[in-house]
């Protein structure tokens, strides 16, 4: 296993920065995912660590050792990218054993290396096919056991599951989770899909535009979101962000909207008064709108989306919709109910930087 460190690793294609002065560890064991829509600069920071690419600038470590210069082959590494990229003309056997052969290993031992991984990924049956006969999941488990049976201090993925159905995705990312877990393997793994990122890694690295947005683990990522870019990126459905004015009034901080005042907690006091007045933007997650408040912010019904056991509810207040998650509903399109917010989970971005301000 290796600990991966990336130091003010940039990446140009003439004038386009694809990466822009990344600093990044990720340790021993863990599995690190990189996420972020797509052309965000995710996958070059991948090919840069596995050699393909080489850094305008910076450097990557494997434990201590500087491996800019060092080619792809002798850097121990199991690659898996979104076309699993196996050979048709061989079997699944030959497909898995292939790295090995290239080592010019003993029969016996290629032999005994791929039963090994074939067992651990549950394909021992689809040796003798070709790929044009197994299934998208199927062929996604032997790229994985080619990547395996090499025994790599480090595992690259690229997209890996975008190939497969929902549903097949679903047990995909559980079974990877295991994998990795039980191998203890480290990982890095690229997504533009956060629900992905969020269920199967340990920490997260945020990307837009090839600079790092913020890293942590999914829990701190979704509660404390660094900037407007990350809190909008992660949770589904995703935050609602109200435009307004921080002001103090009667001694305590109100965010005024065009259309309502909010008094915020009195703890926030000492930690907002020096930033009144500010032109702000209010965060609030659609799980932490409340419906059907006395005394609340009268909106109007606009759109219902079932969702099974919950719905999503869009308000119309003035000319802003916002959206709330709830597992019951007494209403209907157009109707007028009052709703608030749960105070104690809402966010402050400052509306010039974008950095959060709570």
């Amino acid at each position: 296993m290796v600990r991966v460190k990336l130091e003010n690793l940039t990446k140009r294609f003439g004038k386009v920065v694809a990466v822009d002065n990344l600093n990044l560890e990720i340790k021993d064991g863990e599995f690190m995912a990189l996420l972020g829509p797509s052309g965000c600069g995710k996958t070059t920071p991948l090919l840069m660590i596995a050699g393909i690419y080489k850094p305008t600038k910076g450097y990557i470590y494997f434990d201590d050792v500087i491996v800019n210069d060092l080619p792809p082959r002798e850097r121990n590494i199991g690659m898996v990218f979104q076309n699993y990229a196996l050979y048709p003309h061989m079997t699944v056997f030959d497909n898995i054993a292939f790295p090995l052969k290239l080592k010019k290993l003993p029969k016996k031992e290629i032999e005994k290396e791929v039963r090994r991984v074939a067992k651990l990924l549950r394909i021992e049956e689809l040796l003798d096919r070709k790929p044009a006969q197994l299934s998208g999941g199927q062929q996604q488990r032997v790229a994985l056991a080619r990547a395996l049976v090499k025994k790599p201090d480090l595992f690259l993925m690229d997209e890996p599951l975008s190939n497969l159905d929902a549903k097949l995705r679903v047990v995909m990312r559980a079974e990877l989770k295991r994998l990795q877990k039980e191998l203890g393997i480290t990982t890095i793994y690229v997504t533009h899909d956060q629900v992905e990122a969020m269920t199967m890694a340990d920490r997260i690295a945020v990307l837009d535009r090839g600079k790092l947005q913020q890293v942590g683990t999914p829990e701190e990522l979704y509660y404390k979101p660094a900037n407007l870019f990350v809190a909008g990126f992660i949770g589904t459905p995703p935050m609602n962000f109200i435009e307004g004015t921080l002001i103090e009034k009667d001694g305590r901080i109100v965010f005024r909207h065009s259309e309502f005042d909010i008094v915020l907690p009195d703890d926030l006091y000492e930690h907002l008064q020096d930033k009144v007045p500010r032109d702000v933007i209010l965060g609030v997650r659609p799980e932490d709108v409340i419906i059907d408040v006395p005394q609340g912010i009268k909106a109007m019904v606009y759109v219902i989306e079932p969702l099974g056991k919950d719905f999503i509810v869009h308000f119309k207040i003035g000319d802003f919709t916002l959206r709330a998650l709830t597992s019951t509903l007494k209403y209907r399109v157009n109707d007028i109910v009052p709703i608030s917010f749960d105070m104690s989970k809402i966010h402050l971005f400052d509306k010039k930087t974008g950095k959060a301000i709570i």
